[in-house]
């Protein structure tokens, strides 16, 4: 009790800002969703408000602590039964171009010398589902909370950019279903992004787009062992730390074989669904209050720059191995 008296002003702050940006995202577009809002109110809020300290501590701890929480919620949106239903030749090439992605992702980080772990957490929610991958990935490799907040940015402003002006470009092209389905729902970030630009162009390729887009949420697992094994790899000193890892990493990858091969009330898994968007808004908010424009600004342009670069690679990539299908 004492513990939250001492925090309570930064809790209750991030808490205000997180549950009015949710509330508001009822009423804006899928491009402004609430974990959008939430940062971009709290970057606000936290520049032109001049903050107590002791308010700090607060927002630290919510800003940690509902990123880890988000995760475990977010895990009961994932079932591997997506992957099935794909067929063997396109789930080896959504499986091929992730983990190539993953690769690239590492490696382009230390080329470009993007600050801190913002390269390493756009290119991971780039190459799997956008702001839930960065959530669950950024306990494990990022220190920042700022990073956490333009990589989320970043991820956002190319999503939407990709759900309006992928479509233009691919009803020019004379491809299949499969193949455009591949495409869209093989790059862009959201579920909302693909059912947007998939739906925009026909049902048929809606429906297919995302299909490959949930086979592709469903990989968040595996690629959060191997990205953090690429990343922490250096400081392991022998095989069996490399599977030491955090609570809420091993609690995610449980609850997915759960929904996965449970039977469980679509109820349930709806309420879940809501409580995750709810507790990473807050989250999110409290993650805006840390960042300072000034760092938005020098790793905000690096960011993009760097965004840009591996979302034209995954496009690629697909582009070329979807002829193929």
């Amino acid at each position: 009790m004492k513990f939250l008296i001492q925090e309570y002003r930064g809790i209750l702050l991030s808490v205000v800002i997180g549950t009015t940006a949710y509330l508001l995202s009822g009423y804006t577009s899928s491009t402004f969703n609430s974990i959008l809002l939430a940062l971009l109110m709290g970057i606000l809020a936290g520049n032109l408000l001049s903050l107590p300290e002791n308010f700090q501590s607060g927002i630290s701890l919510t800003s940690g602590k509902l990123l880890e929480l988000s995760i475990l919620f977010l895990a009961f949106s994932i079932n591997y039964t997506h992957i099935v239903r794909l067929g063997l030749l396109s789930f080896s090439v959504l499986a091929l171009v992730v983990a190539l992605m993953l690769l690239i992702t590492y490696y382009l980080a230390i080329k470009v010398k993007c600050p801190g772990s913002t390269s390493w957490l756009i290119g991971f929610g780039t190459a799997i589902c956008g702001s839930s991958a960065i959530a669950a990935l950024a306990p494990g490799v990022s220190k920042s909370r700022e990073d956490v907040g333009i990589a989320m940015a970043v991820i956002n402003l190319f999503g939407s950019l990709g759900m309006i002006a992928l479509p233009l470009l691919l009803v020019r092209m004379d491809w299949s279903t499969t193949q455009l389905g591949l495409l869209l729902g093989g790059s862009l970030h959201s579920v909302g992004n693909v059912a947007g630009a998939g739906y925009s162009v026909s049902n048929e390729v809606g429906e297919a787009a995302i299909t490959i887009k949930l086979a592709r949420v469903a990989l968040l697992s595996p690629a959060l062992i191997f990205f953090n094994f690429l990343v922490n790899r250096h400081e392991a000193k022998n095989w069996k730390q490399h599977f030491i890892l955090p609570w809420y990493l091993w609690s995610f990858i449980g609850i997915t074989f759960l929904t996965s091969f449970v039977q469980i009330p679509a109820s349930f898994l709806g309420l879940m669904d809501t409580m995750g968007k709810i507790v990473l808004t807050v989250g999110m908010a409290a993650i805006g209050l840390k960042v300072s424009f000034r760092k938005l600004f020098v790793s905000g342009r690096k960011g993009v720059v760097f965004g840009l670069i591996v979302f034209a690679v995954q496009l690629s990539l697909l582009a070329l191995l979807a002829l193929l299908v």
